[in-house]
């Protein structure tokens, strides 16, 4: 183990040492990749002398998704204390279904959970929650409980009415995959119009609901998200949950992107009304700077968490109350403790430090957009308050300058799309960057640009 230890912390240290002056790799291409780094599994074995440099080809060449020029998509960069608590739950190697096997760990988990459940405006002591490796699973979790709550029968005599969800035109893309996983298909999904803004319509929602009355139909869930996946906007909540509330509909908040403002007395207005949620999800590894994967989901009322997901299992829950024992309330048996990374984060930052790592990521992207508003070769393509700045430069098509700077190497920016208009979508969630960083992302691009002549 030691011999083992002594390679990983060498081949961080050049990971890290690389980063500094290639902090976009150049990509392989898919047809080269079989031939440019020896990946192939062989029968015999592979003497260190040469697995290693197999293995450090292989780490040097994958995309860094934590270096200062890489926007591309949702990633939180590095925090050490984080990764600190990341590695040491891969060496302890806890599954967190019993207290028997996961110990205080168990306690780790229930603490998070109690403190989200209270930012959210749970009552921590009605309230549970658990954790999933996404938030695609998170968001199937509050489905499959709103589905349960609506027709109980659901889950042991199977679906037995049109139950219809609905969710943003403008959500994340788990929900139709989530409602063929549940046998509630497909086609029973309404997606709601967003407003100009990309939020969600509350008066649209309701009249889709009677609509679906109307016809025989049972409204059943309802999506709303707390920053949508391109333009990182904010569902209206409160108003939404009003109508749930009227409509006895299951509200769930997809937070996992910017759910995290929570930790934000300046900017948890945008969540007003989370209380009135059944459920609430939010991903440490996007806005956190936790390692991938820590998504958690709330529940008001416990109870949905067991009716749902408990199953009887005599070798399993042998010791200590179902309290203790999370696997009862989990999708998963076998699960990694993806808590003690967050909790080693927030332990040694405190709630305040977290609320300094979400404020920061809005100011570098309000930084971003004041530069664009400020300079006539840029047009910009939503307002404040996201931590996604969408924006053209000199009217060029945003696909020809994100792919030909993936292929350059230069920088890793992805693109976007809001009804009609096509941009650039910069991503701001790596709060170790700072107004520095950004400026140097838009001189690169601009230089790139005009060096390629696009």
């Amino acid at each position: 183990m030691q011999k083992d230890l002594d390679i990983f912390v060498k081949l961080v240290n050049e990971m890290l040492e690389d980063e500094v002056a290639n902090p976009v790799v150049a990509p392989i291409p898919i047809e080269d990749l079989y031939d440019e780094i020896d990946i192939q599994l062989n029968d015999e074995p592979m003497i260190d002398q040469d697995f290693v440099p197999v293995l450090r080809k292989l780490v040097l060449n994958t995309p860094k998704t934590a270096s200062k020029l890489f926007f591309n998509q949702l990633f939180g960069g590095r925090n050490s204390k984080a990764i600190l608590g990341e590695l040491l739950s891969v060496i302890m190697n806890n599954s967190m279904y019993t207290y028997k096997v996961g110990g205080p760990q168990i306690g780790v988990e229930k603490t998070i959970i109690r403190k989200i459940s209270k930012l959210v405006g749970y009552d921590p002591d009605t309230a549970e929650g658990t954790l999933a490796p996404g938030g695609s699973m998170t968001n199937l979790m509050g489905l499959l409980m709103g589905r349960d709550a609506k027709d109980p029968n659901a889950s042991t005599d199977g679906m037995s009415k049109r139950m219809i969800s609905y969710s943003s035109a403008e959500s994340h893309y788990s929900l139709p995959k989530n409602v063929a996983f549940a046998g509630m298909g497909r086609d029973n999904i309404r997606f709601i119009e967003a407003d100009d803004h990309g939020r969600m319509r509350p008066d649209l929602l309701e009249i889709a609901i009677k609509e679906d009355i109307a016809k025989g139909y049972v409204p059943t869930f309802v999506n709303a998200t707390a920053g949508t996946t391109v333009l990182g906007a904010f569902d209206p909540l409160r108003p939404i949950g009003e109508i749930c509330k009227k409509y006895d509909v299951w509200f769930h908040v997809d937070g996992a992107y910017c759910g995290s403002v929570i930790f934000s007395d300046k900017l948890r207005h945008h969540i007003d009304g989370s209380e009135l949620a059944d459920s609430f999800t939010l991903n440490a590894h996007k806005m956190l700077s936790t390692p991938l994967s820590c998504s958690i989901i709330v529940v008001k009322d416990k109870k949905h968490l067991y009716d749902t997901f408990a199953n009887k299992a005599s070798y399993l829950y042998q010791t200590d109350n179902d309290e203790y024992n999370p696997g009862k309330i989990s999708m998963q048996c076998g699960r990694r403790n993806d808590t003690l990374k967050l909790w080693t984060l927030w332990k040694s930052v405190g709630t305040n430090g977290l609320e300094d790592i979400v404020d920061h990521q809005f100011d570098l992207a309000q930084k971003a957009r004041d530069y664009v508003a400020d300079n006539p070769n840029y047009t910009l393509y939503n307002t404040g308050d996201s931590v996604a700045v969408c924006f053209n430069y000199k009217d060029i098509d945003p696909k020809l300058i994100c792919n030909a700077l993936y292929d350059d190497a230069e920088i890793m920016v992805g693109y976007g799309k809001f009804r009609d208009q096509e941009f650039i979508r910069l991503v701001t969630v790596n709060a170790s960057n700072s107004h520095d960083d950004l400026s140097n992302f838009f001189k690169k691009m601009e230089a790139f640009v005009e060096a390629k002549n696009l």
